[in-house]
């Protein structure tokens, strides 16, 4: 069974950092392209950054992806947090090499909260 646990979130002053994680359990993780996404109240969920380096021109500079292989996890390092990056934020795994139907998972989410 594939689990996917972010952890990491909270509340945080504008400015501040945070580091997410999201511990990968059930699946091979190098066959897995792992990203964070997030979604913010009213909006729809949008991309922030992913294993191979591409990031969400509104996070550039300031979060960073990073991975743990041997133990199967990835990290969101968010530094200079701003109000508008408030959101849920979650771990997506997705199947590599697959040209059609893939296998995807998602986690539950971790609230991050900037706010003064």
């Amino acid at each position: 069974q594939v689990q996917l646990v972010e952890s990491g979130g909270g509340l945080v002053q504008p400015g501040g950092s945070l580091r997410l994680s999201c511990a990968a359990s059930g699946l091979t993780f190098r066959t897995y392209a792992m990203t964070w996404y997030r979604q913010a109240p009213g909006k729809e969920r949008e991309l922030v950054a992913t294993y191979s380096g591409i990031y969400a021109d509104s996070v550039k500079g300031r979060f960073t992806f990073a991975s743990d292989n041997a133990n199967n996890i990835v990290y969101l390092q968010m530094n200079s947090l701003k109000p508008e990056d408030t959101a849920v934020y979650y771990c997506n795994a997705r199947q590599l090499y697959v040209p059609t139907g893939a296998r995807e998972y998602w986690g539950q989410g971790t609230q991050v909260t900037v706010s003064s």
